[in-house]
């Protein structure tokens, strides 16, 4: 699909770039209020930097993942995809 996710790229402890399979890029910010219930372990940036690409989906150990649609269509909008509580 368009919004399959074919590169990531750690820019900070919070901040990730990504590239979709049709071409669209961008950040995926974390704000610390983000960091809560089962993405609390992503505080600490060696579980942060743990992320890797499964089937076009960002995925952290555990099962833990993020919308890859909803990614693709903030990214495409604002350059940005800001997740907060």
């Amino acid at each position: 699909m368009e919004w399959d996710v074919t590169e990531v790229n750690i820019k900070t402890d919070n901040t990730l770039f990504v590239r979709f399979r049709d071409g669209v890029q961008g950040t995926v910010e974390f704000t610390n209020s983000f960091f809560y219930g089962v993405f609390e372990r992503l505080k600490d940036p060696a579980e942060f930097r743990r992320v890797k690409i499964v089937d076009g989906v960002l995925t952290w150990p555990g099962q833990l993942d993020l919308a890859p649609d909803a990614m693709h269509d903030a990214i495409q909008k604002n350059g940005t995809w800001v997740l907060q509580k």
